[in-house]
Formats: structure tokens, C-alpha cells, sequence
């Protein structure tokens, strides 16, 4: 396949990062468990964290060729960045590009592309996996704020992100129609991670157990 110039650049800008910076360090963070933070700043200022969002919101306005050559090459250095990098440009910039208001896309979007805020995704729950339509996680109105309580599983990330986007049922009679999904900072009181995963690889790529207690949130988070 031939390779617009723009994926072709960041083609080679992820396989030089890789080679320089996470290949000669992927079996001591392996060991670790964790990256050193500078490296997620550092791929933020390449544009690897923000290869959908437009220019005009601090992104490098890729398409998805663009990224999947970027995570080829990334992996190839060190797969568990690849995996952090994958789930923040995925499920973590896109929602909040394709159905954020305004002032989210503003607030949220230009730092996460310069690599100054993480994102994690809270969607699976430990009795039912990644079927939506079973979550248990409950967001209730009270006044002008949400009180979340629940579990999510397997969260990648879920230790060292700043901001989450989590799902919960906000009217539990409407079936699948009656979740929503809230985009949270991780230093809201009530955010707890209770377990990091031992795995077996990837284990610079923390994968958690959250769990939402009273966490008290104001609607235009």
C-alpha cells in the first residue's frame, strides 16, 4: 500500500521514537510494571497521542491509516505503549471529538493530544464484561450533581490517567437507551483503584480494577 505523505511521516516519527527511546528501556519497564511519564509528554509533543484530533485542537488531523502504522511501529518497540497509546487515541480522544459539547472538545482534547493528560476508558464491569446493556455502575441525579457507584474491570491505564470516561446507567427503566457516559478527572474524590493487574506481559501497561464510591460530579463535566 502507498502511503500519503502525511502517514508516511508519522510512520517514520513513530519508528524513530521507538527505536531511541522505547526499545533500549521495554525490558526494565516490563520488570517496573510502569513508563517513566516523560515518555507520554514526550510522545505528545510527536503528535502519537493525538493523531485524530484537528489541528486546530492540538492534533496532527490523521486518519485511522495513520494510526495503525504509528502503532505498528510503536509496538515494535514496546507493545504495552502501544497498547496505552492505542486505547487514548481510540476510546479516549474519539468520543470526546465525535459527541463532546464545545467546551469538552476544548477543554479536554488539547492537552490530552500533547500527551499532559491521559485518558482511560471504564466500560467493563467484572460480572458482565463489555455488554453495555448489563452494566451495574449507577450514576443517580441528586440536585444539580451524579452520584457514581460501581466497579469497572480491566481498565488499561487506570492508575496513571487523568481523566476517565466512564459509563453508567442513569435510568435503569429505559434498558440500553438509559446510559450515559461521563468524562470524570481521575482525582475526583470517590475514584479508587482498588487492584493493578499481575500480568503475565505487558505489565508496563497497567490494567485495573475501579471502583466508583459516592464519587459526587457536577453535569457539565
Amino acid at each position: 500500500m502507498i502511503l500519503n505523505e502525511q502517514t508516511e511521516m508519522i510512520r517514520e516519527t513513530a519508528r524513530r521514537f521507538a527505536a531511541d527511546r522505547l526499545a533500549p528501556h521495554a525490558a526494565e519497564w516490563d520488570r517496573a510494571g510502569s513508563f517513566p511519564s516523560e515518555i507520554f509528554t514526550a510522545m505528545g509533543e510527536l503528535g502519537l497521542l493525538g493523531i485524530f484530533i484537528p489541528p486546530e485542537l492540538g492534533g496532527v488531523g490523521g486518519d485511522h491509516m495513520s494510526l495503525a502504522v504509528a502503532l505498528e511501529e510503536i509496538a515494535a518497540g514496546n507493545a504495552a505503549c502501544a497498547t496505552v497509546m492505542s486505547g487514548h487515541n481510540s476510546v479516549g480522544c474519539m468520543p470526546v471529538l465525535a459527541f463532546g459539547t464545545e467546551a469538552q472538545k476544548q477543554r479536554f482534547l488539547p492537552p490530552m493530544a500533547r500527551g499532559e493528560m491521559l485518558s482511560a476508558f471504564c466500560l467493563t464491569e467484572p460480572q458482565g464484561g463489555s455488554d453495555a446493556a448489563s452494566l451495574r455502575t449507577r450514576a443517580t441525579r441528586s440536585g444539580e450533581r451524579y452520584l457514581i457507584n460501581g466497579t469497572k474491570q480491566f481498565v488499561t491505564s487506570g492508575s496513571i490517567a487523568d481523566v476517565a470516561l466512564v459509563f453508567a446507567v442513569t435510568d435503569a427503566s429505559a434498558g440500553k437507551r438509559g446510559i450515559s457516559a461521563f468524562l470524570i478527572p481521575t482525582d475526583t474524590p470517590g475514584y479508587r483503584v482498588v487492584r493493578v493487574e499481575d500480568k503475565m506481559g505487558l505489565r508496563a501497561s497497567d490494567t485495573c480494577q475501579i471502583v466508583f464510591e459516592e464519587m459526587e460530579i457536577t453535569p457539565d463535566l
